[in-house]
């Protein structure tokens, strides 16, 4: 498997390391995916720290794993699909991590993800599920 091959011949390959983000104000879940394996799994749930916009240790697991792109789901309003307040903190949540780590940041529409989350059987806690579902969602209209 490739994650036994040293990072620089990983790099080689035209495969992209995409982290599922589901935002919360206590947790974030989190999901991985590579392009080339095209299987997501769940990636751990990372506290909040209060007064920190971003945890230390997220910022570290995206450099650890060589993060390539960040997909957030972005909590809109499930009747109309507008924004809220909720949205706001996402995107503020969004821009600061885009921000700090320079990598391609994108939302994806999270409408239903806890819904479908609790739907999925397994071991992953419903915030990794959640971000198995927003990543399932980018995944099916970026790389189908």
């Amino acid at each position: 498997m490739d994650q036994k091959l040293p990072p620089e011949d990983r790099a080689k390959r035209n495969d992209m390391n995409i982290l599922g983000i589901d935002f919360g104000t206590k947790r974030i879940g989190l999901a991985w995916v590579q392009t080339g394996l095209d299987v997501i799994l769940p990636f751990g749930v990372v506290e909040q720290v209060p007064g920190r916009t971003i945890p230390e240790k997220l910022l570290s697991l995206i450099e650890k794993e060589n993060i390539n792109t960040l997909v957030i789901g972005l909590p809109l309003t499930l009747e109309d699909g507008t924004e809220n307040p909720n949205t706001k903190r996402v995107r503020v949540f969004g821009d600061a991590i885009e921000k700090a780590t320079g990598l391609p940041v994108v939302f994806v529409d999270e409408r239903l993800t806890s819904f479908e989350a609790d739907e999925m059987g397994g071991e992953a806690s419903r915030d990794e599920k959640a971000a198995m579902v927003i990543l399932q969602e980018y995944t099916q209209e970026h790389h189908s």
